[in-house]
């Protein structure tokens, strides 16, 4: 029963830390997401061929303009050279919302240029958007929003927006459909595109960047190289093109799990966005069920960890398991999963410490325990070896006196029923000895006899009174019901005889013991009460161990070896009872065996 109930502990412990360390990542967002960062960089995927390219409007572009509305018509020029190459799709990465004297020029430019999409922004609040100018619109194929997160890493971009029923889908999705000529079909779990499936639920239309290495850039042209030297138009083929601007001093820059240090430009992290769709480059959540089934499966295998492995084998399997769980986003990303962080870290690191620390505290306290119990046990056979003696010593002399010297016949008998009567008391003394671990085993086998409770008792309290008598204690009986049990008589009779003798060994003169018995339904109470030493709460608990002697019957001078209530504790179980004890240091004590008539015979018909 006492293990089952440390089972339960140690699993409640266990699921409670893993309780805590749910609840504990669900504060730790940003420690994931810099978790994530860190994977993010430390990783190092596959290179692939990119399929976007980047007309950059970079200082030397703005220098050679001389302002940004002068842009306009180098846009113009840019785009009538790329058309020529026939680009798959550009997607111009500019609110063109207000107008501009090379208006005209670069409108022709949007109609001979093939799948453009224009970005527009949504204002704050949703209420509406900012578009480009009607004519723009009209000579364009589409539109997509490039509205940026507030979080100042951009790690995932909503592939939708939606000002009331006019919603829009990202740039970057909005070129990639423009090339591939097709819809963007809609089901619950993602988007489809031509071939191309897009896991994003209804419920979240959120997309994970796959960003390039930097050291692996999605390729840039200069609009101002371009422009001096045409023939670099040919790069553009076959590519989506991505326009906009990438000098520091235009804005529009965000940081990067790659570029916290230098944030990249909008244009690019477009561009990004459209090589994760074009290429299928997709980091995809961990469900929320298999991310708690392996911080379950952290918690269980550190639990059987502890629970199974001594010592150091079992601190190294959970430092080993706390690594793991460190490793696993990490492997998982290079899968393309992504695991939160904290946690299958939190997990592992909680349920280590609370095994390790339950282990610890039990491992102490079974060692206490056992010093303690080798302690009483020790004491208990020196009391049984210094009783031993005196049956041996008086059996050892009679049988020299038989064989060293002439005897009367009756001198022998004598001698004879002396060593007789020594010989069964040293019995006596090892018998009841090996019945605590008999009892405790279940190895002794009950009788099946009916017996009456008064004629226990009586026989107990006349076989007590003598000693009663030399301490001048009077013993109570009370008439009581005449119950009738079916069980082992002499087992019985030890057990109430054993509380009978120390309710008189550990009662001052000139007291009383009163013995009586209660009928409670189908249960019967026998109960022996004294004017004792007493003892306290924490005693009362223990007085059932085996070799346990409270500091007053030590103190005593009344020899024990503290077994003696344990038997009776065992004796009792055997028959379907148990013992109540109440008692107050200095007031006595009240030991009370409760049997029940129909579990003892039902019990017995069983056997």
């Amino acid at each position: 029963m006492r293990r089952s109930l440390k089972a339960v502990e140690y699993v409640a412990l266990l699921a409670a830390s893993l309780i805590f360390a749910w609840v504990l990542s669900a504060l730790s967002r940003q420690l994931d997401k810099n978790a994530y960062d860190a994977i993010f960089r430390a990783y190092r995927p596959p290179d692939w061929q990119t399929q976007s390219i980047v007309l950059a409007i970079d200082e030397e572009s703005y220098q050679a303009s001389g302002e940004v509305r002068g842009l306009r018509g180098e846009m113009a020029q840019g785009l009538e050279l790329i058309a020529k190459a026939s680009p798959k799709a550009v997607a111009i990465d500019m609110i063109l919302a207000e107008r501009d004297p090379s208006d005209d020029r670069l409108e022709s430019a949007i109609r001979r240029t093939p799948n453009v999409v224009l970005a527009c922004y949504l204002l704050d609040g949703a209420s509406g958007w900012v578009d480009p100018l009607p004519r723009f619109s009209s000579a364009a194929a589409g539109k997509g929003h490039a509205y940026a997160e507030q979080d100042p890493v951009f790690r995932e971009i909503e592939l939708e927006k939606a000002a009331g029923h006019d919603r829009r889908w990202a740039l970057g999705l909005e070129a990639f459909r423009a090339g591939n000529g097709g819809p963007v079909i809609e089901t619950q779990d993602d988007l489809r595109i031509g071939g191309v499936v897009i896991p994003s639920p209804s419920w979240e239309r959120v997309l994970r960047i796959r960003y390039r290495p930097p050291d692996r850039p999605i390729p840039k042209v200069s609009l101002a190289r371009l422009l001096a030297q045409p023939h670099l138009a040919s790069q553009f083929t076959g590519k989506t093109v991505f326009v906009g601007a990438t000098a520091p001093t235009a804005g529009d820059r965000q940081q990067t799990p790659y570029s916290t240090a230098t944030p990249m430009p909008g244009v690019e992290i477009h561009a990004n966005v459209f090589e994760t769709i074009a290429n299928g480059l997709f980091l995809l959540n961990a469900p929320a069920w298999a991310s708690l089934a392996f911080c379950g499966l952290l918690v269980a295998l550190t639990g059987i960890a502890f629970a199974l492995l001594p010592g150091w084998k079992a601190y190294a399997t959970g430092v080993a398991i706390i690594a793991g769980a460190t490793l696993a986003p990490y492997v998982c990303f290079t899968h393309g999963t992504v695991l939160p962080f904290t946690q299958p870290f939190f997990s592992a690191v909680f349920a280590v410490t609370a095994a390790a620390s339950y282990q610890y505290f039990i491992v102490r306290r079974r060692m206490l325990t056992a010093e303690g119990d080798k302690s009483r046990y020790q004491q208990a056979i020196h009391f049984v070896t210094h009783e031993m003696r005196t049956p041996l010593t008086a059996i050892q002399g009679s049988s020299e006196l038989i064989g060293r010297y002439a005897m009367t016949e009756e001198k022998r008998k004598q001698i004879a029923q002396l060593i007789n009567s020594e010989s069964k008391r040293l019995g006596r003394m090892i018998e009841t000895f090996l019945s605590v671990e008999r009892v405790s085993a279940g190895q002794i086998e009950l009788k099946k006899e009916q017996f009456s409770v008064m004629d226990v008792m009586s026989a107990c309290v006349e076989r007590v009174r003598p000693l009663a008598e030399c301490k001048q204690i009077t013993i109570a009986m009370e008439a009581g019901p005449d119950a009738l049990l079916t069980g082992d008589r002499e087992l019985m009779e030890y057990a109430f005889y054993n509380l009978l003798t120390n309710a008189v060994k550990y009662s001052p003169p000139a007291t009383e013991v009163s013995v009586f018995a209660q009928r409670e339904g189908d249960r019967l109470r026998i109960s022996v009460k004294d004017q004792g030493i007493g003892m306290d709460r924490k005693e009362v608990r223990k007085i059932f161990q085996k070799f346990y002697r409270t500091k007053k019957a030590e103190q005593s001078g009344e020899v024990g070896t503290g077994i003696g209530l344990s038997i009776v504790e065992q004796i009792v179980k055997q028959h379907g009872g148990s013992v109540e004890v109440t008692s107050s240091p200095g007031r006595g004590s009240c030991f009370t065996l409760v049997l029940s008539t129909q579990k003892v015979n039902s019990m017995v018909e069983s056997k």
